[in-house]
């Protein structure tokens, strides 16, 4: 299992956890606010999510953190999304 983390800052001035993983070939993603304790599981991932775990993912692949297959899984992920709005 790939476990991928990042935080960034709401349109509210709040920090929005994130967690994606990959298990048995499936991404998921879960988030919370910092100020809460519960998690938000995600049975789609939305589409900017998606491209900032394509950006992070991409960046531990040219540092040989992570599989080229994962970045090529996340494009084909994207363009689903993409075909979805």
């Amino acid at each position: 299992m790939k476990k991928h983390e990042w935080r960034e800052t709401t349109d509210e001035g709040e920090i929005r956890l994130a967690t994606a993983t990959r298990h048995a070939g499936k991404w998921k993603l879960r988030s919370r606010l910092k100020s809460e304790t519960e998690w938000t599981e995600f049975s789609v991932i939305p589409l900017d999510d998606l491209q900032t775990l394509h950006d992070l993912v991409s960046n531990k692949y040219q540092r040989s953190r992570a599989p080229y297959e994962h970045v090529l899984e996340l494009e084909a992920l994207i363009a689903a999304a993409e075909l979805r709005k």
